[in-house]
């Protein structure tokens, strides 16, 4: 298959100082991909996914989205492409059904096609109509992460940037949204990036395993290639070296 996203030796530098977030960042996505991004606390790995969406710029090195500098696509036009759900989702003081619909209404699509593409995205992650009237003031976290994914995918994006979207989901939440996800990957070939520290839930999902430590790129291998229980150990190790030092 061909690359549809390809970063060379990118970097990223903080915007005062010159603290360094992510340092010589190199690797091709194919369409389909289901990358897990790990690493301990501070490795740069929502730094990635801003920097892929562009609510960063980088500082050094390239990045191509179906051969074309993404610099060169207007920021609202990639944004319709690569979508990012951050960990932390806001409704815009909207109700949930409301904000699952802003994207298309924003497009200026047809009422119908509208309703049609929400009530598709409610069916299949399986969120109860009684939520629909709520705000965001009336939902819990898990609640919240949910909605802002299925604003997500109503876009009907390329590629899918998500960060720890599992974080707040209970178990049974949390295995649904991978099965839908897995799918929409297999099905409609959407690309998805997922940071995730819980890794029994990387494991499941991803097809490869982007290893991020010290704003670096140690490790990029497909699942099957991938010792998980030494993968463990090393992030646990990491994160004790990091709580080390910022104590």
């Amino acid at each position: 298959m061909s690359t549809q996203l390809r970063l060379q030796q990118v970097s990223l530098s903080a915007a005062i100082g010159s603290q360094s977030l992510l340092q010589d960042i190199s690797f091709d996505v194919t369409r389909g991909d289901r990358l897990a991004i790990v690493g301990s606390s501070g490795a740069g790995k929502t730094s990635l996914l801003r920097l892929l969406n562009r609510l960063s710029e980088p500082t050094a090195g390239m990045i191509w989205l179906e051969n074309q500098d993404y610099r060169q696509i207007p920021v609202l036009q990639l944004r319709q492409q690569i979508v990012l759900v951050m960990q932390e989702s806001k409704l815009l003081g909207m109700t949930v059904r409301d904000a699952i619909a802003y994207p298309l209404v924003l497009r200026k699509l047809p009422k119908r096609q509208i309703q049609q593409r929400v009530s598709q995205c409610i069916e299949v992650l399986h969120i109860p109509a009684e939520w629909l009237d709520r705000n965001e003031l009336q939902l819990s976290v898990g609640q919240r992460q949910l909605v802002a994914i299925a604003r997500a995918l109503v876009i009907q994006p390329k590629i899918l940037l998500l960060d720890e979207p599992t974080s707040a989901l209970d178990a049974g939440t949390a295995s649904h949204l991978v099965q839908v996800l897995t799918d929409l990957s297999t099905t409609h070939q959407t690309t998805i990036l997922m940071v995730n520290h819980q890794l029994e839930i990387a494991e499941l999902f991803c097809t490869r395993v982007l290893h991020l430590q010290q704003n670096k790129l140690i490790q990029d291998q497909p699942n099957t290639k991938v010792d998980w229980a030494n993968l463990r150990r090393t992030l646990i190790q990491a994160e004790a070296e990091t709580a080390a030092e910022w104590s």
